[in-house]
């Protein structure tokens, strides 16, 4: 990408490193000293390009993550230690400024992590300059929507896709040039011709009349940046190559070279449905590359236990230091194999925490309760039991539930967190430091006799935050509470003194979402700079930045196995992340609006996602395909959540409703050949509504927060809303 690489150039040169300007100009063969203007030449195909490419956000996912190590095993977290370009080394004096990691646009170099500064916008517009004849504009755009009307339909729906990014670029190209009457008529004319799902977009470009008002607009930056990913069949690009070669249409052409990435695949076009199940996002579709990297989708295999069938010994003879899982999600009496799971990451691929004496003792409660949980199907719905929040007049923004549903904490608006015990048990304080002294540590009941029963009570209130709280998560060993929200941080508590013990500053921006891992330790937070961050929680700093996506990070959620994160996004896509070295490894088109629910199917095999298009998509991670769409809400999904067995899915929405799914059934049959997964052609079933089990209303209280307790008891959770 030229222009990012004399945008590097060009910081270089402002930052007096002279010697890393040279060996980055003799890597990527660029002559000439005139950076702002045209350079000489750049030799595409050399390795050196190769070596410093930038890779814009859509390509692949760009990446401020290395394979620096984990902390556990031996290693320090990933810090901001010195940048390697090729050979040449430049200090931590190199700013590592977050802007850039606003715009995604990190690339990596070997082992080092290399932040380009914010993309010059001067550089990044530039390429604007090139424009053909302003009144001309109008007739070429009309001239290829008329050849794309007039050809077949099997091209016609695939060539389609040109119409927007076309639309859009050939209007910024207006805007930027100054012909501002002509960029207005030509918005006018044609902005009614693009999709639906478009319309909040043109709402934003409609506002941009001036060439002013694109140095500041990050919408605008993106859509400049980052490649336009079209995917076309050889005979349609053929088709279109040869109209616009035959007109002698430069300005489209050059637009098409400049600014759209067009992946081609060999094989039948893909017809109208198919294309737009997978369109939508921000910067077109994925590229099937981004989605062919091995993913291990299997689970750990679970530790060894006695389970001791009276209640009297309850520790009976574990087996040490296996990691902890947080549910057993297989079947508890057949599948409870010893066998590796083939498609499992190695056991030690990131370092987990060992297993305490409680949690065995915990694990072997859930084993007892498994035992005894409900198998759930079409003929055999579950329970629902929901949570009202009444008088919540601080404004509920976020609910989680313990894994042994004992508590539910819910984050507010007014900045506070307000945990609930559901039990009779009552949630008490560990006693003061002067009292603990004189107790007896050896006697049996030390743990019961260390809590304060002068604290007990149903509800505690822990203050901290400055600014709503957007997200809550329980560990799994209920030791723990994290939170997140408006003011930048994220919080940890002790439930057992109801303080906080950290804050861990990162994100400086609104931090939209943060959840632990499976087995404690880890936790991820995802926010307004468009950056997902995982962390430990004995460090300060983040331990791996996930950086790729154009827009906020709505939504995080760990892999049961722990080693991959998924994140939802404004952006319109979920993008898959590798824990061990902070890869993009899946990059999900479909959504037609931002991202706000995450679900993992309990066989680690699937991910169903929910957005504010009221679709919730299901997807095959080990192909990297879409395999399902339930239609049925009418509002934004803001919960999902598998039953312990995986035979249900729930879906909370904001238009007052549970829906419960079939699982199995969406899940069976699946054609995932080696064709459709070369060439994206999903067939989706025309109907959903034969999958959805039933529908339950509140009076008027949106679904924010589902859970299944260990016996397949369905929990929801929202506040009533008097509207």
């Amino acid at each position: 990408d030229r222009q990012t690489l004399v945008a590097v150039l060009q910081f270089l040169r402002r930052s007096n490193l002279r010697e890393s300007e040279e060996i980055l100009r003799r890597e990527a063969r660029l002559l000439g000293d005139d950076l702002g203007g045209s350079v000489a030449t750049v030799a595409s195909s050399s390795p050196g390009v190769a070596a410093v490419a930038a890779v814009p956000p859509g390509k692949g996912g760009a990446r401020a993550g290395t394979a620096g190590s984990l902390p556990g095993a031996g290693g320090s977290p990933l810090r901001a230690g010195p940048v390697v370009v090729s050979d040449c080394i430049f200090a931590s004096s190199f700013r590592l400024s977050y802007k850039l990691l606003l715009h995604g646009n990190a690339f990596a170099v070997g082992g080092g992590v290399v932040v380009e500064d914010q993309p010059d916008v001067s550089a990044v517009l530039s390429a604007y300059n090139q424009q053909g004849d302003p009144t001309l504009y109008e007739e070429y755009y009309s001239g290829l929507k008329h050849f794309i009307e007039c050809s077949l339909d099997c091209h016609r729906a695939e060539l389609s896709q040109l119409f927007y990014p076309l639309f859009v670029h050939m209007y910024l190209e207006l805007v930027y040039n100054q012909h501002e009457s002509e960029a207005k008529s030509f918005f006018e004319r044609f902005h009614g011709d693009q999709e639906c799902y478009y319309q909040d977009d043109l709402r934003v470009l409609s506002s941009l009349t001036k060439k002013e008002h694109m140095k500041g607009n990050e919408t605008m930056l993106d859509f400049r940046t980052s490649k336009f990913v079209l995917r076309i069949s050889r005979d349609s690009y053929q088709l279109l190559k040869r109209h616009l070669q035959e007109k002698q249409n430069n300005q489209i052409w050059n637009i098409v070279q400049e600014h759209l990435y067009i992946d081609i695949f060999d094989g039948m076009p893909r017809s109208k449905q198919q294309i737009d199940a997978m369109v939508g996002s921000l910067a077109g579709e994925a590229k099937r590359e981004a989605n062919k990297a091995k993913v291990f989708f299997g689970l750990l295999k679970e530790p060894e236990f006695d389970v001791p069938l009276d209640d009297e010994d309850e520790e009976g003879e574990n087996e040490e230091g296996k990691p902890k899982k947080k549910k057993p999600k297989k079947d508890s009496v057949g599948s409870k194999s010893k066998k590796q799971d083939p498609n499992a990451p190695p056991q030690n691929r990131i370092p987990l925490p060992e297993l305490k004496d409680s949690d065995k003792l915990d694990k072997v409660m859930n084993m007892k309760e498994a035992a005894r949980r409900v198998r759930l199907g079409p003929e055999c719905l579950p329970s629902i039991c929901f949570y009202t929040f009444l008088n919540a007049y601080q404004g509920l923004t976020a609910v989680d539930i313990t894994d042994d549903s004992s508590m539910i904490v819910g984050g507010f608006a007014d900045s506070t967190v307000r945990v609930w015990s559901v039990t009779p048990k009552k949630l008490r304080s560990v006693k003061t430091a002067a009292d603990l002294s004189l107790i007896d540590k050896e006697s049996d009941d030390v743990l019961e006799r260390i809590m304060d029963e002068k604290t007990a009570s149903e509800l505690k209130i822990l203050y901290g935050h400055s600014g709503p709280v957007y997200g809550t998560s329980f560990s799994p060993d209920r030791n723990y509470l994290l939170s997140c929200s408006e003011d930048g941080t994220v919080r940890l508590w002790s439930l057992q003194t109801f303080t906080c013990l950290v804050g861990y500053k990162g994100h400086n921006y609104p931090v939209w979402d943060t959840q632990f891992s499976p087995y404690g330790y880890y936790f991820v937070s995802g926010g307004h700079d468009r950056v997902a961050r995982l962390w430990a929680t004995d460090h300060y700093q983040p331990l791996r930045i996930f950086a790729g996506h154009l827009a906020d990070v709505t939504c995080t959620r760990f892999h049961p196995n722990s080693n991959y994160i998924a994140t939802g996004s404004a952006d319109r896509t979920i993008r898959l992340w590798d824990v061990l070295n902070g890869n993009c490894v899946r990059i999900f088109t479909g959504h037609k609006g931002p991202i706000h629910s995450l679900a993992f199917s309990p066989n680690g095999r699937f991910l169903a996602t929910g957005a504010t298009d009221g679709r919730v998509l299901l997807w095959d991670i080990g192909h990297g395909l879409m395999v399902g769409e339930l239609k049925g809400h009418t509002d934004t999904i803001y919960a999902l959540r598998f039953s312990r067995d995986g035979e249900i899915l729930a879906s909370g929405s904001m238009d007052n409703t549970v829906r419960l799914w079939d699982a199995v059934k969406a899940f069976e049959d699946l054609e995932t050949d080696d064709f459709t997964t070369a060439t994206g052609h999903i067939n989706l079933p025309e109907n959903s509504q034969d999958l959805l089990l039933g529908t339950y209303m509140t009076k008027s209280t949106p679904v924010v927060h589902l859970h299944f307790t260990r016996r397949n008891l369905l929990l929801a959770a929202g506040a009533y809303s008097s509207q």
